[in-house]
């Protein structure tokens, strides 16, 4: 059901509903990301980090926790810059993917055992993409609904309200 609110923005219960949805379905999906590295960190650390004193193994890995939110306002500006040119949509969807890619390459990179050095600097890297994936997701999905509500509303979208 759709009706004309002010001047040219035409409110969508159902197209409102999709984008409050999605919106936040993708940022409970980033920030499941984070929570897992951080709950898997004892882990990652014996898996990526081995050292003789699992303290430096958690602290290394703690590190790399760090470091994905060290990125996160980087995120922020590029994935600002990207939806300013190109579309929230689109941007929202690619950091979305970038998370999704970063996090499935965490789980498919071979131990520190296999590989070697390189294991944890893969690691680092997908952390970083994660880092950037979460600052342009988590502000681009607030300026997404926010365009979505009627004119002066943009902290409150009364998405169920229909009138007779």
């Amino acid at each position: 059901m759709s009706e004309t609110v002010g001047n040219d923005y035409v409110m969508d219960a159902k197209r409102d509903r999709l984008v409050i949805t999605a919106s936040a379905l993708g940022t409970v999906f980033e920030w499941y990301d984070f929570y897992i590295y951080g709950v898997l960190a004892p882990i990652i650390g014996r898996t990526f980090f081995p050292t003789d004193n699992p303290t430096v193994e958690l602290l290394y890995t703690l590190a790399g926790f760090a470091i994905g939110f060290a990125f996160r306002p980087i995120g922020a500006v590029l994935f600002g810059y990207l939806g300013d040119r190109l579309g929230r949509k689109y941007t929202f969807l690619a950091t979305i993917v970038l998370m999704g890619l970063a996090t499935a390459g965490v789980g498919l990179t071979p131990s520190a055992a296999s590989i070697g050095i390189a294991a944890p600097i893969i690691l680092i890297g997908l952390r970083i993409a994660q880092g950037l994936a979460l600052g342009g997701e988590y502000g681009g999905a607030a300026i997404y609904v926010a365009e979505h509500a009627p004119p002066g509303n943009a902290a409150f979208i009364p998405v169920s309200s229909r009138r007779a």
